[in-house]
């Protein structure tokens, strides 16, 4: 799906976008809203109000990409958290694109004892 997502921090803001916003908008918004470097390699996750569209921004060598996916019915779950910016991981983010809708979760250790 996205170069090297399993070495990248994924941001998702969890208030309401606008999905009119372009590159630009979105780049300012990571910034202003988020805290973060638009052009840190992150991906940033952007949902509208009715959480039916969802824009990724993302900055590789040369410019920034955009990833969109509209759902015809239903909507994106947001996982568990409070705030405006959310740090996520890759499984959250595949599960929010698949629709899943994460109640509790729990990782178990891979150690031998």
């Amino acid at each position: 799906m996205f170069p090297g997502i399993g070495n990248v921090k994924i941001f998702l803001y969890r208030l309401p976008t606008d999905m009119r916003r372009s590159y630009d908008t979105l780049a300012a918004m990571a910034s202003s809203e988020l805290g973060e470097e638009p052009t840190s390699g992150a991906l940033f996750v952007f949902l509208n109000r009715p959480r039916n569209r969802v824009k990724i921004i993302y900055y590789e060598t040369g410019g920034f990409c955009i990833w969109m996916k509209r759902l015809e019915a239903g909507s994106f779950p947001l996982p568990p958290g409070d705030g405006k910016k959310q740090l996520i991981d890759p499984g959250t983010l595949a599960m929010l694109l698949d629709g899943l809708k994460v109640v509790k979760m729990k990782r178990y250790s891979l150690r031998n004892d």
